[in-house]
C-alpha cells in the first residue's frame, strides 16, 4: 500500500466540452499541481461510466465527448509526460471494487448524501424514478479514488460530501479486513470565487441546458455575445452616474476570478487594480459597457492561447488517441494491483495459488 507517496486523482464526466467554471474550479489548479513537482503520480479519470448513469439512452454523447474533454485537458496545459489520462470504463477493477464497497454502505446513508440529493433534484429523478447506478455514484467514486491509492483529491466545495463518503468506506473496510486502503483528503480551491463560478446569467451553476456557459473552445465572437447579451450587472445601476453594487454583480464576479493587476496596464490603464475600479463603480460614474469590454479583454487573454493549443491538437487526433490509450493501459495495471490487494484482504483470492487446497483439506479433516 502506497501510504508514503503523494498521489492525486481527479477527473470529469465526458458529457460536453469544458467551460470556464471547470477552468477556474479545477483545470488551472491541476496544471499548477502537475508543475509543482510535489506529487509522485497524478491521474485524471475520464468518468464515462458515471456519465452513463444519467445518459444511458445516449451513449454516443459520451463517446463523442471523450475527445472534447481530452482536447480541453491538453489545450489548458495538462502534460501527458506529467499526468496519466485514463478512461473509467476500461478499468475493470473499478467495477469490482464498486460492487465490494456497496456492501459497506446502506441505502439510508446514500440517501442522506447532500450532493446526491441535489443532483437527483436537478436531474428530475425524483419524478421519473432513480437509477440504481446514479444512486450509487458515491460508491463508484470511492472505488475510483482508492483504486489509485490517491491520498489527495482536488474537489469543489459541493463535492466534499462525496469524499467524506469515500473516507467512511475506507475506514470501514480497513476496520473489517485490516489496513488495506489509503485514506484520502480533499483539497479545495483557496479563492472563494473559484470554488463555484456562476453562469453568465448569474445562476449558481454553469449548464449547457441553460445556455449560460462560456466554453474554453468558444470563438471570440461567442464570448463577446455571452458577456454583452447575457451577463447581468446591477439592476439599480440605471445610469452611468448612479452608484452601483459590485457584490452579486456577475461582471465583477468574473473579474474577481480572472483579472490580474497587469491587465489594467494593458486594457484599462486609468485604474491600477480591480479594487480601484470597484470603488469607482460603487460611487458612480463607471458604465456597465466599459466594465464588460474590459472583462471581454481579460477573458480573451485567458482563452486565446487555449484556443490556439486546441487547434494544434485537433490536427493530430492520432496522438490524442495514443495518449489516452497509453494512460489507460498504465492505469489498468495500477488498479488491478489494488483489486488484487483488496481481494487478498477479503480472502476471496481463491486462485492466487493452491494455498486454499491445504485449507480445504484441513477443514474436511476437522469435520470428521
Amino acid at each position: 500500500m502506497s501510504n508514503e507517496r503523494n498521489i492525486i486523482l481527479t477527473g470529469d464526466r465526458p458529457t460536453g466540452r469544458l467551460h470556464l467554471g471547470h477552468y477556474v474550479g479545477s483545470l488551472k489548479r491541476r496544471v499548477d499541481l502537475q508543475d509543482s513537482g510535489d506529487f509522485d503520480e497524478i491521474y485524471i479519470l475520464i468518468a464515462d461510466d458515471q456519465a452513463l448513469t444519467d445518459n444511458v439512452d445516449n451513449p454516443r454523447k459520451i463517446r463523442d465527448n471523450i475527445v472534447n474533454v481530452m482536447l480541453d485537458y491538453l489545450s489548458v496545459g495538462l502534460d501527458p509526460d506529467k499526468v496519466t489520462f485514463c478512461v473509467q470504463s476500461q478499468l475493470p477493477a473499478l467495477h469490482a471494487l464498486t460492487f465490494y464497497y456497496m456492501n459497506l454502505v446502506t441505502t439510508a446513508r446514500l440517501s442522506r448524501n447532500p450532493t446526491v440529493k441535489a443532483e437527483i433534484q436537478m436531474r428530475g429523478f425524483a419524478d421519473e424514478g432513480l437509477p440504481v447506478g446514479f444512486f450509487a455514484y458515491p460508491v463508484s467514486q470511492a472505488a475510483d479514488i482508492t483504486a489509485f491509492d490517491a491520498n489527495i483529491v482536488p474537489v469543489g466545495e459541493d463535492q466534499l460530501p462525496m469524499l467524506e463518503q469515500t473516507r467512511e468506506i475506507v475506514e470501514k473496510f480497513n476496520r473489517i479486513y485490516g489496513k488495506t486502503l489509503v485514506l484520502p483528503k480533499a483539497v479545495i480551491p483557496e479563492n472563494e470565487t473559484q470554488r463555484r463560478l456562476p453562469g453568465v446569467d448569474g445562476k449558481a451553476k454553469m449548464s449547457k441546458s441553460l445556455g449560460n456557459c462560456i466554453y474554453l473552445s468558444d470563438t471570440p465572437k461567442t464570448v463577446k455575445k455571452q458577456v454583452n447579451g447575457k451577463m447581468f450587472t446591477d439592476p439599480t445601476h440605471l445610469r452611468i452616474e448612479d452608484p452601483g453594487h459590485t457584490e452579486g454583480n456577475v461582471v465583477f464576479t468574473y473579474l474577481d476570478a480572472f483579472c490580474q493587476d497587469e491587465d489594467f496596464v494593458e486594457f484599462l490603464p486609468e485604474y491600477s487594480c480591480l479594487e480601484e475600479m470597484k470603488e469607482h463603480y460603487r460611487r458612480g460614474g463607471l458604465g456597465d459597457g466599459k466594465c464588460k469590454k474590459f472583462l471581454i479583454n481579460v477573458l480573451e487573454k485567458t482563452l486565446a492561447p487555449i484556443r490556439e493549443s486546441r487547434a494544434k491538437w485537433e490536427k493530430d487526433i492520432d496522438s490524442v488517441y495514443d495518449i489516452i490509450l497509453s494512460g489507460t493501459n498504465k492505469a489498468r495495471e495500477v488498479t488491478n494491483g489494488t483489486l488484487h490487494r483488496v481481494e487478498r484482504a477479503m480472502q476471496i483470492n481463491y486462485f492466487e495459488d493452491r494455498t486454499i487446497v491445504k485449507e480445504w483439506e484441513n477443514l474436511l479433516k476437522s469435520q470428521h
